[in-house]
């Protein structure tokens, strides 16, 4: 997540830019003249946790609320800190103001920066910045900068970040939104209304539907915080993560670094408890992120990732590895796999010669990986069910050390271990224990996660089908129930092969399974129905030294969405039961 120098609007004492880093290098998000006095004050090593290599800018438009700073951070890396300095402007006419600005206006020496234009093709391949902006986003803001204002689409540690900068509307960065969440929007919001920024009551609702869909909503460049707070408060939405800085008039003691580090506890506290308030959410991917937040704040590591072991499958999978999407790997590899298998926890601050180390993340992304820590989770039966894996520590020597990490890290661990068991525990209610697919439960579960924002969309189209065994009654009075729990089994298996990746499949109960089809008509959803009906009247189901065939019926339909769910189904129903009375072994649409 982004850290911000000053989250307050223009002549307001702490004004509006961020940081973030990628490995040794410091990126700033614009730099008013208040965050080059924190950043002088911390020094750049702080911010990054090491050594310094390298100051990159990101540059959203030219007003000196968001740029009034670069000029002395120049000065100030090229005479006194000997470091290069990168200015990434968001277009060529913007470019062309900041050069001007730089050379003739404040004097900035020639060989103290660098000042590029952001997602050039000319950029080299080597610059780490090529993989961590996406996008560059035009924006309305001011009429007399217009066609210069800009936002950011980012991929900071893998999650993607939107970034406004500056905006009159959200509506440029609505595309940019992941529709299942995950990712981070920082927008900017004003409680008085202009034409220049966005009013916080003409847009609350539009950023509490991204907020309840998964994506975390952080706000900045506020005209009044308290009342904005206030106004947010319960939702979800929070204000940006805020940098406590140290005064140059004292040395940072340790009481003071357990005072920031306090600060910055709260903060994640903070919306992992409006996060668990919330009777909306479906799954508690966005309370593992918070809880992956905490640890790399207790563990004061650049990265934290939760794994979460699934023993069926001999796998290891997370959705919070930094904002990345889901990761899955086998449960004997990696370091995480190797903690799990010895049952404790793992150290490494030499990963480059450890067997044992995937680099392929660190190849792809330019990332350097110096130090990691796992901590094998368990529940409360002592049982080991995921684990904890924190990258890079940052300040001291910069290596782990198992007493004093591992304390650290403890009271995050201890969450997410009883977070998890909740989280399993919820899958399991969703899952059928036969078939392993999802269950009725599942299913409704799904549809208000998912399935709604299609209907809602009129673009888009929502079809289902219907369909049960022929005659599996007899089925199970000829060969018993358990042949009929192989010919249930042997069903699942056939139509999990025939989905795609945004289809959904349910036992619906009895012999009775449901599939939902995404962006798809009656036509094509009929054709997905014949095409399982057909293969499972050409198979057979081998078992307990019998050879079983068996046929289905299928009712298609394509959602209303002037019914509800429950009237959407019984139509399909309805078609079900014709293609029963006809003969059975067939689809009606």
């Amino acid at each position: 997540m982004l850290t911000f120098f000053g989250r307050r609007s223009a002549f307001q004492e702490e004004q509006n830019s961020a940081f973030f880093t990628v490995g040794d290098m410091l990126v700033l998000i614009d730099c008013p003249m208040s965050s080059f006095h924190l950043i002088r004050e911390a020094g750049p090593d702080r911010l990054t946790g090491g050594k310094t290599g390298r100051i990159y800018v990101l540059v959203t438009h030219t007003h000196g609320d968001h740029i009034s700073g670069i000029p002395m951070l120049i000065h100030y890396c090229y005479y006194i800190l000997h470091l290069p300095v990168t200015v990434a402007a968001p277009s060529g006419e913007v470019r062309n103001d900041l050069l001007f600005y730089f050379d003739r206006l404040e004097g900035c020496h020639p060989d103290g920066y660098s000042l590029v234009t952001a997602k050039d093709p000319a950029l080299p391949d080597e610059d780490p910045m090529k993989t961590v902006i996406l996008d560059v986003i035009p924006t309305k803001h001011s009429p007399e900068l217009d066609g210069r204002c800009f936002g950011y689409h980012l991929s900071i540690s893998g999650r993607s970040v939107i970034y406004t900068g500056d905006t009159g509307t959200l509506e440029p960065f609505l595309p940019y939104l992941n529709p299942e969440g995950g990712d981070e929007l920082y927008t900017e919001i004003s409680i008085n209304r202009s034409p220049v920024h966005l009013c916080l009551t003409d847009v609350l609702d539009q950023l509490k539907h991204i907020s309840r869909r998964g994506t975390r909503v952080y706000l900045m460049h506020m005209d009044d915080e308290a009342a904005i707070l206030d106004a947010v408060r319960d939702t979800g939405i929070l204000p940006a993560l805020l940098y406590q800085s140290v005064s140059h008039k004292e040395e940072p003691t340790m009481e003071k670094e357990s005072e920031i580090m306090l600060s910055d506890i709260f903060a994640v506290s903070e919306g992992l408890y409006a996060q668990m308030s919330r009777t909306d959410q479906g799954d508690h991917d966005e309370i593992f992120a918070h809880l992956t937040d905490l640890g790399k704040i207790l563990a004061e590591a650049d990265r934290a990732s939760f794994w979460k072991w699934d023993k069926d499958s001999h796998t290891l999978w997370t959705t919070a590895a930094t904002g990345t999407d889901r990761i899955t790997i086998p449960d004997t590899t990696g370091l995480v796999g190797k903690a799990l298998a010895l049952g404790k926890v793992v150290i490494t601050n030499d990963p480059y010669n450890d067997p044992d180390f995937n680099s392929a993340v660190d190849k792809n992304t330019g990332y350097v990986t110096k130090s990691i820590l796992v901590m094998p989770v368990a529940n409360i039966k002592g049982e080991y069910i995921g684990a904890y894996q924190v990258i890079n520590k940052l300040g001291g020597d910069g290596c782990f050390h198992e007493e004093e990490d591992c304390r650290k890290l403890s009271l995050a661990a201890v969450i997410c271990g009883l977070a998890l068991e909740s989280d399993v525990f919820l899958a399991e209610s969703h899952t059928d224990k036969l078939t392993k697919l999802k269950n009725r439960m599942g299913f409704f579960a799904d549809f208000r996660k998912s399935y709604d924002q299609v209907i809602s969309d009129p673009a888009r189209k929502l079809s289902l089908f219907i369909c049960d065994i022929d005659k599996f009654k007899s089925v199970n009075d000829t060969y018993g129930h358990n042949a009929g729990d192989e010919v249930l089994k042997n069903v699942a298996r056939i139509m999990q092969k025939n989905t795609e990746a945004t289809d959904g499949i349910y036992r619906w109960g009895g012999e009775e399974f449901i599939m939902i089809m995404v962006d798809a008509d009656m036509e094509k959803a009929a054709a997905k129905a014949e095409s399982i009906r057909k293969e499972i009247e050409g198979a057979v189901c081998e078992c307990f030294g019998y050879t079983i065939r068996h046929t289905m019926s299928f009712g298609v339909t394509e959602f209303d969405p002037e019914k509800n769910i429950e009237e959407n189904i019984s139509v399909a129903d309805a078609k079900l039961y014709t293609a029963k009375e006809s003969g059975r072994n067939r689809v009606i649409i």
